[in-house]
């Protein structure tokens, strides 16, 4: 069923182009639960064919997951908490995940925004609690940009080595995410001794 659903998606990828991966990443990085993988590792084998480019797939990956970061920031800056939680629900975000994230972002402190772009689960909703924080838009766009695209990159690269083979890439991605989390814990580790050094 998978493979049936992969091969509609490069179909489908391949007639909307560019432009339908900034949609299908601005649904999967707002509130939808789309995974990226399903559009990204597509791309990458589209792009080994020779029908598409690889740098503008990662651009127009990356933009459409910043466009819908923002979309998420600016709705919990604009409506606030007491606004998600209520509606939250409509969002697939519930009462105690809002808590968990603005806890995460408590703990992490900015950097949280580049570091959840990189954790599934959280990628998606991580920008609500950056929105509730007002958290300087530029930093915001700057790290979530940035985590975008070394996920995006992983998955393209997937997609561009190992084409349609669906064994070997549940494999690889595997244990991409696993060197991803490690390289948000020392991204962390870093980020926490640099402000306590700073502040002393």
């Amino acid at each position: 069923m998978f493979h049936d659903i992969a091969v509609m998606l490069v179909d489908k990828i391949g007639e909307l182009g560019y432009i339908g991966i900034f949609f299908l990443m601005f649904l999967e990085s707002s509130f939808f639960p789309f995974p990226s993988e399903i559009v990204m590792i597509p791309a990458g084998y589209l792009a080994y064919k020779g029908e598409m480019n690889i740098y503008l797939a990662l651009f127009a990956g990356v933009s459409g997951s910043l466009t819908g970061a923002l979309f998420n920031y600016y709705l919990a800056l604009h409506f606030g908490r007491s606004f998600l939680l209520r509606f939250g629900k409509y969002m697939f975000l519930k009462p105690e995940s809002l808590y968990k994230l603005e806890s995460f972002f408590a703990n992490h402190g900015e950097i949280s925004t580049f570091n959840g772009r990189l954790i599934p689960g959280i990628r998606q909703y991580i920008s609500f609690p950056a929105g509730l924080a007002k958290m300087n838009l530029f930093r915001f766009s700057l790290y979530t940009s940035f985590g975008a695209l070394l996920w995006l990159i992983v998955l393209v690269l997937l997609g561009y080595f190992l084409g349609a083979n669906q064994a070997l890439i549940d494999k690889y991605l595997h244990t991409a995410v696993i060197a991803l989390l490690v390289f948000v814990g020392i991204c962390t580790l870093v980020y926490i001794l640099y402000k306590r050094q700073k502040t002393k």
